[in-house]
């Protein structure tokens, strides 16, 4: 017998990650899946994989004709010609109809010839990759349990001796969870499909057993793309760990980095907090293009604005967008999150971080995030992951979160604050009839800073942090009151008001 140790890769994008390596060879697993969900996709992929390893692959089909087979290949610019396809749905019909004209029961005689034209075809193909497409008509066939489990042990025991890998596919459509197959099989693995509220289904993969290997539990996200399924490794932070030196990353505006101990420290995450228009996104962007001045990599998620706003509204404001991202310096990526699952926003924040190695990633904003992934307890699980794996990697996160109302109380969608090494706060506030901007930090985990609030001034000259605003109490609370005295020129703006 070959090695049992191996491991056969897939051919499926970030399956043999969550596998640890692959599928274990000279075994026999089941695929599970309601029709649609892509079982007949990962098997193709898994057979073409072998052709690549220059592997014998055969697939023997009740359900699907070569031809419904050949056009899954083509929608996928696939070539099948180098596969072994065996059609049992028109021979298993006719000797259906055969048996009728004998003494024994049809069910049996139809059962015994299928088995019989199978294992035929296998020993003549001697393949070493088989997908079996689907248990459900075999079990049909069977039509008792007893039968039905005996014939399984029985192709287990051929099949091991054959020396080939077996894919048995399940619909799911007579016995959902058929104990039957599960316990005999060495793994069993799950496709799921959900349909949203609103936008792209969600798809969801995981293992429900595995003998002997230590594989990646939990749901993982996949799609079902030109090119086969690809599957979105759940993230773990602790798998990925490096070393790197400390470092402070500055706004450009030395009020602000006062204000913040110095600035951004490295590998922490930081949370941009308030109401719609407090200058969060600004503020941000003003920490994105001082990192490109200084040949910092920076990628920036916006879940809101257009590409063509963010170059705008930059230029507006005294800062060269344009040109960073023409140098590559900066990456932004706008993220739709209708059409976003979870797992895929994962694995594009891992993409930046070892393709493009970036120093500072920005997500603008974790609204757009919260509606993309509606169910919060996962959500802030998830979130946790991620933060912790760029903190790992030394990347320096900012989080944009915008919260309901403009004035007085303010409702937030998910509390991150104590995810968050950094809560900066942006607020409106009242004073000598103009709406005015304060913004302060409230937390930081990595050393000091300022307790005071300063006003924000965005104008097209930039960023500005201004003086303390010790005249004023309750600007938190939505309803500041005026303590100091008014100047000559407030008295004479009052006056005129």
């Amino acid at each position: 017998m070959k090695n049992s140790n191996k491991k056969m890769p897939t051919g499926v994008i970030g399956l043999d990650e969550i596998l640890g390596g692959g599928l274990p060879s000279h075994q026999l697993f089941l695929l599970q899946g309601k029709p649609g969900a892509g079982k007949t996709t990962l098997a193709l992929q898994f057979l073409l994989e072998g052709v690549r390893q220059n592997e014998k692959s055969l697939y023997i089909t009740f359900s699907e004709t070569q031809a419904e087979l050949e056009n899954v290949a083509h929608s996928h610019g696939w070539d099948l010609s180098q596969i072994e396809i065996l059609e049992l749905s028109t021979i298993s019909a006719e000797t259906a109809r055969q048996s009728k004209n004998t003494l024994f029961n049809p069910s049996e005689v139809e059962l015994n010839s299928v088995i019989n034209l199978l294992l035929n075809k296998i020993n003549m193909v001697k393949p070493d990759r088989l997908v079996f497409d689907s248990v459900s008509e075999l079990r049909l066939l069977a039509e008792t349990s007893l039968r039905y489990r005996r014939q399984m042990l029985s192709f287990k025991e051929f099949f091991i001796g054959q020396n080939s890998t077996v894919l048995f596919l399940d619909d799911l459509t007579t016995e959902a969870g058929d104990v039957h197959v599960q316990s005999i099989v060495h793994g069993v693995m799950l496709l799921e499909k959900f349909r949203a509220a609103y936008g792209v289904e969600r798809r969801q993969f995981h293992i429900i057993k595995l003998r002997g290997v230590a594989f990646r539990g939990g749901t993982h996200d996949y799609l079902i793309e030109k090119g086969g399924l690809r599957m979105f490794p759940r993230l773990v932070a602790a798998e990925h760990r490096s070393d790197f030196a400390p470092k402070v990353y500055s706004s450009g505006v030395t009020a602000l980095d006062k204000l913040l101990g110095g600035g951004l420290d490295r590998g922490t995450s930081n949370l941009f907090l308030g109401p719609a228009g407090t200058g969060k996104s600004t503020v941000s962007l003003k920490f994105a293009v001082s990192a490109c001045e200084r040949g910092e990599c920076v990628a920036i998620y916006s879940f809101e604005e257009s590409v063509a706003n963010l170059i705008y509204r930059g230029e507006s404001l005294g800062m060269d967008v344009k040109t960073h991202l023409e140098s590559g310096k900066l990456t932004i990526r706008k993220i739709d999150p209708a059409e976003l699952t979870p797992g895929q926003f994962a694995s594009l924040l891992l993409e930046s971080t070892t393709q493009h190695k970036v120093d500072i990633v920005i997500v603008d904003s974790l609204n757009g995030y919260v509606h993309a992934m509606p169910e919060q307890q996962f959500l802030m699980l998830q979130l946790h992951e991620l933060l912790a794996y760029l903190g790992n990697q030394g990347v320096v996160t900012i989080l944009v979160l915008a919260q309901a109302g403009i004035m007085g109380q303010m409702q937030t969608p998910l509390d991150l604050t104590y995810l968050a090494d950094t809560v900066v706060i942006t607020r409106y506030f009242e004073a000598f009839g103009q709406m005015k901007k304060a913004i302060s930090v409230v937390k930081k985990r990595t050393g000091w800073h300022e307790n005071s609030l300063r006003e924000l001034e965005i104008t097209s000259g930039g960023v500005a942090v201004g003086p303390v605003l010790k005249d004023f109490r309750g600007i938190f609370s939505g309803i500041p009151t005026f303590s100091g005295e008014l100047t000559s020129k407030s008295k004479s703006d009052d006056k005129n008001g």
